[in-house]
């Protein structure tokens, strides 16, 4: 019985995730037709072809560790006044939080082109006597605001959620204890809302890392993610092996990072228990 309850998601699993990989495995070992697209063959070429480009793995790897980090050093606040000091504006605020998903991703990633375009802020600025005309758009900044701005609600409600359920007593405990502010954050309330902090980092992280509209738009081309680089392979240059092979390193990259998190995260949670 539990065999059959279990047929519908196994199918598809394999369906949605085993044969889409499998495809790009294969593909990845074959090799480049003269007019593009694919041609079977049996080649690590492709794989051997990935340091040259490093850039963009190196650009989504790093700017996808900072958004996570700004990420949680925004919603963390937010979630805490949301759980523990929002009273009866806690729904509205709540709703407040969720409103920008009820907009299309691009639409929302369009409106801060607008704001950080020559019309938006450069010019307010300029207005105020800021000279020269600062410039915003296709830079690493741009790029990381427009990644705060749209995946921070997937790091907020993991928190609140964490933070909801924190047993008010043990805060109630260290401060009889002595303990201050401070400290009883950094060790009652840290550590026991660390499973929302890893939840919310992993929803976030991971789409950064195949993230290709905010660094398209908002980057101007100049800020180059694997996701640019695999548009590039598949839709201009046609090199189909090679872009397989891309993505499979994207793929290997985003599990070696979340698991090396997960292990450290692990490990200082353990810590952090003990010391309690």
């Amino acid at each position: 019985m539990t065999a059959l309850l279990l047929v519908p998601t196994t199918a598809w699993y394999l369906f949605l995730l085993v044969v889409p990989l499998g495809i790009l495995i294969v593909f990845s070992l074959g090799t480049r037709t003269d007019v593009g697209g694919y041609a079977p063959g049996l080649t690590l070429q492709n794989y051997a072809d990935l340091p040259t480009r490093w850039p963009a793995f190196q650009n989504t790897l790093t700017l996808a560790l900072i958004g996570t980090v700004l990420c949680a050093l925004v919603a963390y606040p937010l979630a805490y006044y949301l759980a523990t000091r929002a009273g009866q504006k806690r729904t509205v605020l709540l709703i407040l939080v969720i409103l920008p998903f009820w907009t299309s991703f691009l639409v929302r990633t369009y409106a801060w082109l607008q704001i950080l375009g020559a019309n938006g802020i450069p010019s307010l600025l300029q207005t105020l006597g800021v000279e020269p005309r600062p410039v915003f758009l296709n830079t690493h900044a741009a790029v990381l605001l427009g990644i705060v701005y749209n995946y921070l609600p997937l790091m907020v409600f993991p928190l609140y959620v964490s933070l909801e359920r924190l047993d008010k007593r043990l805060i109630e405990a260290s401060k009889d204890l002595g303990a201050n502010r401070l400290r009883t954050f950094f060790q009652v309330t840290l550590p026991l809302t660390a499973p929302g902090l890893v939840s919310g980092a992993l929803l976030v992280f991971i789409p950064m890392m195949g993230e290709y509209i905010i660094p398209s738009i908002l980057g101007g081309g100049k800020i180059y993610f694997v996701g640019n680089a695999l548009v590039d392979l598949y839709l201009q240059s046609r090199n189909w092996p090679l872009g397989s092979a891309a993505a499979i390193g994207l793929i290997g990259l985003v599990v070696l990072t979340a698991t090396v998190y997960l292990r450290l995260t692990r490990v200082s949670s353990q810590r952090d228990v003990s010391l309690l």
